[in-house]
């Protein structure tokens, strides 16, 4: 396992019109991804405050029959609320307290270290000890 990936990057494939480097990047690196359980519960959240229609079938259907059986779900452990408890008291110390979920997956990416995905940098960018990578950029 080499990456972790964010909301905004495992729900590419499903915009109206997907960026197709990031697909294709996708696909690329499968078997070498996951997702934290922070993101499976953004995922499931949006998908079932949707009304019944085409599209949240459409978007049930990714999440089951893709990206369940292809890529694995890390918990949040006692290893990452450690790491995620000290970094929130670091920056809330700084005035800058992180939204509590980038929090979560942040440690997650630190604790199993795997490099975190995605097309919000700034989001992240001010814990300490992890990589991130923005797929839409290099592309």
């Amino acid at each position: 396992m080499k990456y972790l990936l964010d909301t905004n990057v495992i729900s590419e494939p499903l915009r109206s019109t997907p960026n197709p480097g990031i697909v294709e990047q996708l696909k690329a690196c499968e078997g070498e991804t996951a997702i934290p359980a922070p993101v499976w519960h953004e995922l499931r959240f949006g998908c079932s405050r949707l009304p019944h229609s085409k599209r949240r079938e459409a978007i049930e259907r990714y999440l089951e029959q893709v990206v369940l059986p292809t890529i694995p779900v890390l918990e949040y452990d006692r290893e990452a609320a450690d790491w995620h408890g000290s970094e929130r008291a670091r920056l809330a110390a700084r005035g800058l307290p992180p939204p509590y979920v980038d929090g979560q997956i942040a440690a997650i990416a630190y604790v199993r270290n795997l490099v975190l995905i995605t097309f919000n940098r700034k989001d992240f960018e001010g814990f300490q000890g992890i990589r991130i990578e923005d797929w839409a950029a290099i592309r």
